[in-house]
């Protein structure tokens, strides 16, 4: 019976709604990917929303949410964390960086050097993270959802064949339209000073996008 997961998505949709207009195919790719279990690259240029309508998404689960911006000097360290010596036991403790988290948003993923990129691939495709021999398993649902600008390439890295093969999807994000940037303009203007965020609220939990995503591998096509 897919009524609750049909019902479940609209609702999202619903939620989204209340702030991004248009966008329909993004929000429909970004939704299976998240049924599937996979991961997407969202690819545009800048102001059409690829970043606010992830984080917004994430809003609408009730799950843990880290946003990244990759830069130029942004080390493995920063993202997957580090052992700090901790002075009453005499030992390295291991702190968490900010992957160890369910759904996270990668900001300018071009932006980072490929040492950082290659401290993803691993998490990505394995959903586990190894530092000092240990292993670390990441908690489901863990999906990574990457932004890219494809003009502006000065002090950009191109991404890695293997690291491009771990993405699900590449969603190109189109301009909106004529009728749809009216209708932006004037939603901007209603909302006024109203934070985006506390418009959202959350539909499904992480053990309902478990189950869902346990039922999605039952459909015979």
């Amino acid at each position: 019976d897919l009524q609750p997961l049909q019902k479940a998505v609209e609702q999202i949709k619903a939620e989204l709604g209340k702030v991004i207009i248009g966008q329909e195919e993004m929000v429909e790719l970004l939704l299976i990917s998240i049924l599937a279990n996979g991961h997407s690259l969202i690819e545009g240029v800048p102001g059409v929303a690829k970043t606010v309508t992830a984080k917004l998404l994430a809003r609408t689960m009730d799950v843990d949410f880290s946003r990244i911006q990759f830069t130029p000097d942004l080390m493995p360290s920063d993202i997957l964390g580090t052992s700090v010596f901790n002075i009453k036991t005499a030992e390295f403790e291991f702190k968490k960086g900010p992957l160890f988290s369910n759904i996270i948003l990668i900001d300018e993923i071009n932006r980072a050097p490929a040492k950082t990129q290659a401290a993803l691939f691993e998490a990505m495709a394995e959903r586990q993270i190894t530092m000092d021999g240990t292993e670390f398993p990441l908690q489901p649902p863990f999906l990574v959802f990457a932004t890219q600008n494809p003009i502006e390439q000065e002090g950009t890295y191109r991404l890695p064949e293997a690291q491009l093969d771990r993405f699900l999807f590449k969603i190109n994000v189109k301009y909106p339209s004529l009728e749809e940037e009216v209708m932006i303009l004037e939603s901007k203007h209603r909302q006024k000073n109203k934070d985006m965020e506390s418009m959202i609220v959350p539909v499904l939990s992480a053990k309902e996008i478990a189950r869902y995503q346990d039922t999605i591998k039952e459909i015979v096509v």
